[in-house]
């Protein structure tokens, strides 16, 4: 379900499927590094002003699902305008910042995102430029990313699924917004 909060600024309406707690795993493949399973935790949030906050945590897992440690931590600011064109700014805990440009799908919640501009700080790795696909699908986020460096081409090296993380004032939230004429079964509902 995709809720429009009243004090969300009206700018920023297109990309209210994105607003939340997200949480998933993923596969982290890359000429370099060890491929292996990753968890993350996304935060997109909102004060009132014309930019989404993006916070995201991934950590490498063992086959048991357990954290095993951190593998990287980003920072970020998303802007959209009125032809649906997508502004991100993005700090990376390796050293690396972007401005990346994109847009918002027609008549769908998918945003596609390619680098415009890198820095990088002597201590980051090589990296030249990425690509990514954010979509909404059946009430998930789903992404993907690419990424190129000097000596590796442009191919995908992270992917997630996430689910929304619900918290329980927001389960009460919502119960105390159904309507009162509820049948008490649930099934009643449905037919």
């Amino acid at each position: 379900m995709i809720e429009i909060p009243s004090d969300l600024h009206k700018d920023l309406v297109p990309l209210a499927f994105l607003l939340g707690n997200w949480a998933g795993a993923g596969v982290h493949d890359f000429p370099g590094s060890e491929k292996c399973n990753f968890g993350q935790e996304v935060a997109f949030t909102h004060d009132g002003r014309d930019f989404l906050e993006y916070r995201s945590h991934t950590w490498v897992l063992d086959n048991d699902g357990n954290k095993v440690k951190p593998l990287e931590s980003e920072h970020g600011f998303w802007r959209i305008d009125a032809d649906r064109k997508v502004e991100v700014t993005m700090v990376r805990d390796d050293g690396v910042v972007e401005i990346w440009y994109g847009e918002l799908a027609d008549k769908k919640p998918q945003i596609d995102l390619v680098t415009d501009a890198v820095a990088r700080t002597a201590a980051s790795g090589p990296y030249t430029g990425g690509k990514r696909l954010y979509g909404y699908v059946k009430s998930d986020l789903m992404w993907v990313g690419e990424k190129q460096t000097p000596e590796v081409e442009l191919r995908p090296y992270m992917s997630a699924h996430l689910k929304k993380v619900v918290t329980p004032e927001e389960v009460e939230r919502w119960a105390k917004a159904l309507p009162d004429d509820m049948p008490d079964d649930g099934i009643a509902f449905f037919k």
